[in-house]
């Protein structure tokens, strides 16, 4: 391959697409950012297969947005691009507010290790099914994956420069 492999910087979604909205080649659009209609404010955002896509037009409607989007002309066109994923590179968001504040890509592939440095495993994803915040971590390549509350009593310490997290299990806390 010449060039060698593509270098992917890490990516943060930032909203996906729902289905396509009317026949102009509108579609709904749901915003995962803190202020929903900032996300076109990050400029060009990108597909989990390499697509660029630019908001034109951005208007509430009930519980999305509907976009238009640069070269998505007709619902044909909007249709296709249904439950795509957007992203953009990690530089482009700001620095969290508070020194708590975490975005979900700067944790993934941290070394998860205990109080004394003992290696756990790896974060190898970060989940929020209603009830705040969880860590995947993957102790070996090929075992099950293990959730852990992300709250200040299981994960004490975050350190980004040395990339890693510090866990007390709940047994270690008996």
């Amino acid at each position: 391959m010449a060039g060698g492999p593509r270098v992917c910087p890490k990516l943060v979604c930032l909203g996906q697409i729902g289905a396509a909205h009317g026949l102009r080649g509108e579609v709904r659009l749901r915003s995962f950012t803190s202020d929903p209609a900032a996300i076109v404010s990050y400029g060009p955002l990108e597909t989990e297969d390499g697509r660029i896509l630019e908001i034109e037009s951005l208007r509430p409607a009930k519980d999305h947005f509907v976009a238009t989007l640069a070269g998505v002309a007709d619902r044909n066109a909007a249709e296709r691009l249904a439950n795509t994923k957007l992203y953009v590179p990690r530089e482009r968001l700001p620095e969290p507010d508070e020194p708590d504040e975490y975005y979900h890509a700067d944790l993934v592939g941290l070394a998860v290790v205990d109080r004394v440095g003992k290696p756990l495993g790896t974060v190898v994803a970060v989940h929020n099914f209603g009830a705040g915040d969880l860590i995947e971590v993957r102790q070996a390549e090929g075992e099950p994956t293990q959730l852990l509350p992300f709250d200040a009593l299981t994960v004490p310490d975050v350190d980004l420069a040395a990339g890693r997290l510090v866990v007390e299990l709940p047994a270690e806390r008996d």
